[in-house]
Order: C-alpha cells, then sequence, then structure tokens
C-alpha cells in the first residue's frame, strides 16, 4: 500500500464504525433511511477493495487520481452527515422537543443531503468501472516493497562524520563491566528515520576493540517483515561457512544454538520493527547458549521496540551538528569535506543544511541532489524547493520516514496527517494536540469505560515511542516535529490540510483547494481582510487554527472574521481566536453546530459570550483562559452536556458560575468553579461531576450560605484528583472586604477531599482553626499551601503527613506559638520549606 491508500483505507474504517453504531442507528427512526444508510456500507466496501489499484494507477492517469480526491472529498462530507444527525439528537435531549416544526424542517434538509450523497456514491462506483479498477493483480510497486539495498555491515569510516563520540560512548558500554559480566545483553540503538543508526552500529562492529573482545560476529538486516527464518539463516551463515540451508525454524535455532554454544559473540540485528514481545522471545532464544559477555546490538526507531528488548538502557542517537552535516553535504555533493575551495556555495550550503535538521540522510540525499553541480543557481534552486518537493529526494529519503507511517496501526495514520497543520519548530503539549484529534474524531474509544483522554495519551505516547514527535531540549513539558516529519505528515495529508505561511503568499505561490478541511497560519500584529479572503471558498473547513509565537493578547483581528467569514464555515469542529483583541463575538457562533473546540483565550475584550454559545451540543473543549474581563458565562451554560474541559483559569473577573453546572457530568477539567452570589450555581453543582481529574480551585466560597451544600459538592468522592485549591475570597474582590467568617470551619468540614490528595492549598480562610481532616488523613500529600487565614490561632498538624515535600505557609497573622503537633515524626523529609511567617 502506498500513502494515499493508507489514509483513505483508514478512514474509510472510521465511517464503517460509524455507520454501524448503536448511537446512529437509534437516532435514525425510519426503516427507509436506515436501508440507505446500510447501502452506504457495502457500497464503501465496495471502493476500498479497488484502493489499492486506484492508488497505484494515480501516479499515471489524472482521472484516477481525480477519483481519489472526489472519495477522499465525499468521506468527509458523509462523516459532516452523520454528526448532524447525532447533534440534532442532542439538541432534541437538551430543549426536551421530539416532532416540532424545526425537527421536521431539519430532517427535511438531511434527507436532502442524504440523496445527494446517495447520488455522488452512484457516480463514484460507475466512474469505478469505467477507470476499470480492481480489487485483484495489484502491482505493488510501493515503498513497502520496492527494492531496495539493504545495508551491510560493511562501512567506509573517512566518510563518516560527527559520530567519534557517539562510537566511543557505546564501545563503552559494549566491553564494560555490565555487559562482560551478563550472561546476553541487548542494547538498542534509537532514533528517528535517516539519523545514523545504522552507521553507528556499522563504526562499532568494525571496531578493532570488538574484534579482540568477541569470538564470533554476525549481521543481520531484520527489517519490517521480521521473517524469523531468514533472519536466522543471515547470522548462521555470518557465523559458519556451512549451513542455514533447511527452510524449518527449529532446525535452524537448533544449530544456530550449536554454533553460538560457549562463545562470545556480538550480533547485530538492524532496523527491527516488530515489538511483539512474544516473537522476540523465540527469536533470541538460541542465543541464550553464548558465553557471558555475548551482545545483541539491536537499530531500531521505535522506543516501543527498545523497551520490550533492552536490558542495557537504549542508545538515543541526536542529531548531528550543522557542522557536521556541512561536511556530508560537501563530501557527497563536491567530493570534498569543506567549501574552501567553493566559498560562493557555502551560505547557501550552510542554508541547506539548515533544512536537514540534523538528519544525515537528508545531507546525504540532498548532496547526491547537487553532485558536481557548481552553479548557485542550482543550489539556490534545492533551497527553495520545499524538500518533499524535489523527486529525486523523495525517491531516496522517502522510504527512510514513509515506512514509519505505513507501521502505523491505522487509528494514528489521520492523527499524524493532521499534525501537518503545525508550524515547523512549534512547541506543543500533549493535552493540546490530544484535545484537538478529540475535536476532529480522530479518537474513538474501543474499550466501554475508557475516556477520550487516556486514549488520546496512547496515541500520543506511540507517535512520540517511533519518533514521530520529540522532546523540546528547552522545556521538557513541550513537543515538537522534526522538519522532515513535518514535510512527510504534509506530503501525507495532501491537500486536505493547508498551512497559510505555505500557501498564499508563501515561497510556492499555492492557493488551497476547495476541498481543504483543516487551516492553520501565523498571527500578524494586525490581521486585515485581505489575509482571510483565500478562506471565503473554503466552506468545508473542519479546522481555523491561528498560532500565535509571540507575546499573547497583543494582536488585532479585523471584525470582518467573527461577522463575515465565521458564519460562512458551518463546518468548523476546531475554532480558536485565541490572543487577539475582540470586544465581543457575534450571535452566529452558535451556528457552528459541529464545533467541538473553541479557544478564547488571552482576548482581554470580552465581558460576555453570547447566549448562542450554549446551543453548541457538541462542544468538548472551552478555553477561556485569561479573559481578564470576563465577567459571566451563558444563563443555559448546563445545556452543553458534551463538554469535558473547561478553561477559565486567570479570568478572574468572572462572577460565578451560571445556573445547573451540575448537567455536565462528562467534565473531565475545570480549572476553577467560582462560588458566585443569587442566581450562580452553589457549590453543591460540583456533586454529580464524578468524573473531574487533574486540580480543581473552588474560590468565592465565602458566598456559601449553607454549609451542607459543601458537603453536597463530595469531593470525598472525586478519586481522579490529585490537587485542590480551597479560596475564600474570589480575586477581583478587595482583601480587606468585611464579612461574617464564623460559618468557615463549617463549610471546610463538609469539603473534606479523598486521602489520595497529593496537593492542597487553602487561601484566606477565616476560621480559628482547621478541621481535623487536615492531619494525618493524606499519605500521598506532597504539597501544602496555606495563606492569608488570618483568624487562625494555630498552625495543623502536619507532622503526620509522611509524603509531605513542600510545605508553603504565610499570612498567619494570629498564630503565636508553634507546637510539637506542627512537625511530628510523621512529617517526610522536606524537599524545601518556603516560607514561615506571619504576615499583618
Amino acid at each position: 500500500m502506498a500513502v494515499g491508500e493508507l489514509f483513505l483505507s483508514a478512514f474509510l474504517q472510521v465511517l464503517f464504525d460509524r455507520l454501524g453504531s448503536r448511537e446512529l442507528l437509534n437516532s435514525v427512526r425510519r426503516d427507509g433511511l436506515r436501508k440507505k444508510l446500510e447501502r452506504w456500507s457495502e457500497t464503501l466496501k465496495g471502493i476500498e477493495a479497488v484502493l489499492a489499484d486506484a492508488d497505484e494507477k494515480q501516479h499515471s492517469e489524472v482521472a484516477v487520481k481525480n477519483w481519489l480526491d472526489d472519495l477522499r472529498d465525499l468521506a468527509y462530507d458523509l462523516e459532516d452527515i452523520l454528526d448532524e444527525f447525532f447533534t440534532e439528537t442532542l439538541r432534541c435531549k437538551a430543549s426536551c422537543s421530539g416532532f416540532t416544526p424545526r425537527a421536521v424542517k431539519v430532517n427535511m434538509r438531511l434527507e436532502s443531503k442524504i440523496e445527494e450523497i446517495t447520488g455522488r456514491f452512484n457516480r463514484m462506483v460507475k466512474q469505478k468501472d469505467d477507470l476499470k479498477l480492481s480489487s485483484e493483480n495489484v502491482d505493488r510497486r510501493s515503498y513497502r516493497t520496492r527494492e531496495t539495498l539493504a545495508p551491510t555491515s560493511v562501512v567506509t569510516e573517512a566518510h563518516v562524520y560527527g559520530r567519534d563520540s557517539d562510537k566511543e560512548a557505546l564501545l563503552e558500554v559494549l566491553v564494560g563491566e555490565k555487559c562482560s559480566e551478563a550472561q546476553l545483553s541487548v542494547i538498542p540503538i534509537v532514533g528517528m528515520g535517516g539519523m545514523g543508526k545504522t552507521t553507528l552500529a556499522q563504526l562499532v562492529y568494525n571496531d578493532e576493540k570488538v574484534q579482540r573482545f568477541f569470538d564470533l560476529k554476525a549481521w543481520a538486516c531484520v527489517s519490517q517483515d521480521f521473517d524469523a527464518v531468514r533472519v536466522t539463516k543471515a547470522i548462521l551463515k555470518s557465523v559458519s561457512s556451512s549451513g542455514g540451508d533447511d527452510n524449518d525454524l527449529n532446525l535452524l535455532q537448533v544449530e544456530l544454538k550449536e554454533k553460538l554454544k560457549g562463545k562470545k559473540f556480538l550480533v547485530v540485528l538492524d532496523d527491527l520493527w516488530n515489538e511483539n514481545y512474544h516473537d522476540w522471545t523465540i527469536l533470541r532464544a538460541p542465543f541464550e547458549a553464548g558465553a557471558p559477555g555475548s551482545t545483541i546490538i539491536i537499530t531500531t526507531r521505535n522506543q516501543g521496540v527498545s523497551s520490550k528488548t533492552s536490558t542495557i538502557p537504549a542508545y538515543s542517537l541526536k542529531e548531528l551538528s550543522n557542522d557536521f552535516c556541512l561536511s556530508i553535504l560537501a563530501h557527497h555533493a563536491l567530493g570534498i569535506r569543506d567549501f574552501d575551495a567553493h566559498l560562493n556555495l557555502k551560505d547557501v550550503g550552510e542554508a541547506i543544511v539548515g533544512r536537514c535538521k540534523g538528519s544525515p540522510l537528508a545531507a546525504k540525499v540532498l548532496g547526491g541532489v547537487l553532485r558536481n553541480k557548481l552553479d548557485r543557481d542550482e543550489w539556490e534552486k534545492v533551497l527553495k524547493s520545499k524538500i518533499w518537493g524535489l523527486s529525486e529526494v523523495r525517491i531516496e529519503i522517502a522510504p527512510a520516514f514513509i515506512l514509519s507511517y505505513y507501521h502505523l496501526p491505522s487509528n494514528l495514520k489521520r492523527c499524524f496527517a493532521y499534525c501537518s497543520i503545525l508550524p515547523k519548530d512549534y512547541e506543543f503539549k500533549e493535552e493540546e494536540l490530544v484535545l484537538l484529534w478529540m475535536a476532529e474524531g480522530l479518537i474513538q474509544p474501543l474499550e466501554e469505560g475508557k475516556q477520550m483522554e487516556d486514549l488520546g495519551i496512547e496515541y500520543f505516547c506511540n507517535l512520540l515511542s517511533r519518533s514521530f514527535f520529540q522532546q523540546s531540549f528547552k522545556d521538557k513539558s513541550r513537543f515538537l516535529m522534526h522538519d522532515l516529519i513535518n514535510d512527510l505528515a504534509q506530503w501525507v495529508a495532501g491537500d486536505i490540510c493547508f498551512k497559510m505561511e505555505d500557501s498564499v503568499g508563501g515561497n510556492n505561490g499555492r492557493h488551497p483547494s476547495k476541498k481543504a478541511r483543516h487551516s492553520s497560519y501565523l498571527t500578524s500584529y494586525y490581521d486585515g481582510r485581505q489575509k482571510f479572503e483565500v478562506f471565503n471558498d473554503l466552506t468545508c473547513l473542519r479546522t481555523f487554527l491561528p498560532f500565535m509565537l509571540s507575546n499573547k493578547g497583543c494582536c488585532y483581528l479585523t471584525n470582518d472574521v467573527p461577522l463575515k467569514l465565521l458564519p460562512k464555515l458551518r463546518r468548523l469542529r476546531v475554532l480558536s481566536l485565541s490572543g487577539y483583541i475582540i470586544s465581543e463575538l457575534p450571535d452566529s457562533v452558535g451556528d457552528l453546530k459541529h464545533l467541538r473546540f473553541l479557544d478564547l483565550s488571552h482576548i482581554h475584550g470580552i465581558r460576555s459570550l453570547p447566549e448562542s454559545v450554549a446551543t453548541l451540543y457538541n462542544l468538548q473543549t472551552l478555553i477561556l483562559e485569561n479573559c481578564s474581563r470576563l465577567e459571566k458565562l451563558p444563563s443555559k451554560f448546563g445545556n452543553l452536556v458534551n463538554l469535558r474541559h473547561l478553561n477559565i483559569l486567570e479570568a478572574n473577573a468572572l462572577e460565578g458560575m451560571p445556573p445547573q453546572v451540575g448537567k455536565l457530568t462528562c467534565l473531565q477539567s475545570l480549572s476553577n468553579f467560582v462560588v458566585g452570589k443569587g442566581s450562580c450555581s452553589g457549590v453543591k453543582e460540583l456533586g454529580p461531576l464524578l468524573h473531574l481529574r487533574g486540580t480543581l480551585c473552588i474560590s468565592g466560597l465565602k458566598n456559601v450560605i449553607n454549609p451542607k451544600d459543601a458537603r453536597d459538592a463530595r469531593l470525598i468522592e472525586k478519586t481522579n484528583l490529585y490537587g485542590l485549591s480551597l479560596e475564600w475570597r474570589q480575586w477581583h474582590l478587595s482583601f480587606n472586604e468585611s464579612q461574617d467568617r464564623t460559618s468557615d470551619l463549617k463549610v471546610l468540614n463538609m469539603l473534606q477531599p479523598h486521602k489520595g490528595l497529593k496537593e492542597l492549598t487553602i487561601k484566606c480562610y477565616g476560621g480559628v482553626e482547621f478541621p481535623t481532616w487536615l492531619s494525618g488523613h493524606f499519605p500521598n500529600m506532597v504539597f501544602l499551601k496555606i495563606e492569608y487565614c488570618e483568624k487562625c490561632t494555630f498552625l495543623p498538624a502536619v507532622g503526620q503527613l509522611p509524603s509531605l515535600k513542600d510545605l508553603f505557609i504565610r499570612g498567619m497573622a494570629s498564630v503565636k506559638i508553634i507546637g510539637r503537633e506542627f512537625c511530628g515524626e510523621g512529617m517526610g523529609e522536606l524537599d524545601s520549606l518556603w516560607r514561615i511567617s506571619k504576615i499583618k
């Protein structure tokens, strides 16, 4: 299978699942309509059967390529239709309405769309037959099966740059004490494709120390098919001049075990993909017969393989420096080690190397493209072209990366392709990407009770382990994509995703396809009407995502975007206006019925959201962080029954939570629950929100009138919370505001959290003492902060918290004596005692 086929196959599988889902069948009442949906499934199966043939022929037949493009477009439209069914069901539940004139109108519109989709299906099938696409006898000349020479153990060391220190480090492990004493050591060399894992293994394999240290050596290229018979044969032929002629794995392994028995050997298994532990235990069985000090080196781009096979910590291969990559480029382009004899090309060469981002394979291939070319214009042409736009480069370098994509599970292929909208060098957080995947419907839980967020984290970790993502050197909580991986994602996604800086106004001057579904762009200080003209024709867009690489909240946006453009983009699932200076949102935002992700963070002008936001029944994530003037949320906010994440951090002007917040039972994260006055939700509305996880702040506790409401918040049942902050004062109120604090102790007593809590903050509490639950009931608590509790006369008995590491106390003006109970024998060894003081 080639890349296009893989992408569509993964997409069609999602559609099969949704067409057969119980949720959809329950929402489709009429038998005639249900039968049409069943026929769609049958038609899709027939189309899927010819994808391989179509993917093969599209490179030589324009009509076939157009057919595939139309099929992908139809698949997206079909998914949107199914989403409308689900959305209408949600609306009826939220409004307690059934057969109303509005419902009749919606059903008529949906039936019209169904007829249109059915007609397009029929045309696709007819075109399939006219194009003579077949499900049999496909010539699969793909990246998976294309004939390429596998690397051998032979290396020309004079042509290797920048790996001396890696070689010495690995040799030190290989002949060191730990390996020498072990019966069998396994050392994985891990890194993304093209980074030089095989080259490093070759250098070590041929080193003189290794020659003297081991009795036998063997090299086998495993590759992605993991043919145990072939691999065992290759090793046998390396250690013996005869043998290895049988095709029975059992006989081969018996023979290999006899050859290795009592010998100290080094075996290199190059390019190992299979992470199945059972297969690995079978393959390695004969190697257990070797003498102590025997070692297997594995090269792999998959950290999952590393974790299943290693006995020694994996050696992670990093990018080469630009200086070494420049030497590689010079060697393969000019046959020399540097640019001293061609100074007119040096600056262009340095810029080309900058695009390689530490990949020696990229530097080598680009050097080959420029072989013996001394014309500066030729070099500049390569520099200005995107690396995947060069056919010579793609043919040689693509297999190193496409094979990684090919071996992804089908549920990850679309997730990876979606990442093509990320700007190069953009550093993102795990949660950020997972929430976007969720909004686009790319995460579908298969197990009952498994949360989408948990599955999304698994997806993320899988891509990280396979080197599609890399951890940032500057911030360990952030990640990024290597430029070549980013290029691969764009190539896989094709016209479905576009980044504005790579299209309109970019170097290539391309305009996005009208069938584009996902878009992103870099913000400017002022983004005016002209910048967004390209979006007028992109009515099928699902993603409108600006990336602000400078300071938040200092960009201006033309009014045409919220007022005129957004109403045209009815299919949006992801919308961000983060960081723009905007005074208000139009009511038309409520027409974005497919919307799952709405980011309005760092917008300092908005005082309220339109009431129509409460009709976004599919909304999963709402980010209002640092909306400093936001005073209230929509009154019917409780209708957002699918909301899973509400971030109102630093939205300090918020007067309280709207009524019936307790209906939002899907909430996973809630940064702050503001207890307001009057018609606002009371603290007891937290009770039904049993799925809350992470950290929760409850502020404005001075507004709790009945202490029993605090008990009804059921904090003790919220076992997925690891951090809790209890604050009596709302941030926008004066610190010295006069108030009656006599009931504070009763309220705090009722807010007892579960015993697994790890972090607790109590702020501006007005009682004279602390409840008994604060002493000794939290074996896992590592962080405790108590501040500005000015009426408390003594501190809690934190000496009974055995795991406490960080303690921060200030503003306790009434505390006169610190007794023994404060620092009891049970207290953990503090890493930091930040501050204990009286502040009057």
